[in-house]
């Protein structure tokens, strides 16, 4: 990152904090993130001028659901599918949402965890654009789920 970006990136990080204190570090001087509405969505804020709004699992979660308490070896992919398969009820309700609002969608996987993650560029220098867009975030998430 260059210098003008970290400069941007730790004034709207200061901005952020102060109008959200529920916002958390991920990693010291990295991302936020804080939980939205009950449902399990989470918005993070990242240094290279993303939102993300996602929702997702854990894998472990699901072979738990999958394998009910049996110790039977289940293979990445299937577990994935069916991880998918378990978000989708809640990704569905907002996704024409999201897409509506400028967000592109994603699937994230690795094997800890299965998420759908909707991201957004924004401008590290306007940080009251970027609190209006959590602040929406928050409402439309937050009320919905």
């Amino acid at each position: 990152m260059t210098e003008p970006a970290l400069s941007a990136w730790a004034q709207l990080r200061t901005a952020l904090t102060r109008s959200f204190p529920q916002l958390y570090e991920l990693e010291p001087g990295g991302a936020l993130a804080m939980d939205v509405g009950s449902d399990g969505w989470l918005l993070e804020i990242k240094s290279d001028g993303t939102v993300l709004c996602q929702y997702g699992v854990a894998m472990d979660d699901v072979m738990a659901l999958m394998s009910e308490g049996t110790p039977e070896d289940l293979g990445t992919d299937e577990v994935a599918k069916q991880a998918k398969y378990f978000l989708q009820p809640a990704v569905s309700k907002f996704r024409p949402l999201l897409l509506q609002s400028g967000f592109a969608e994603e699937t994230e996987m690795n094997d800890e965890f299965v998420a759908v993650t909707f991201a957004r560029t924004i401008d590290l220098q306007d940080p009251s654009k970027v609190q209006d867009l959590i602040r929406w975030c928050c409402r439309e998430i937050g009320e919905m789920s």
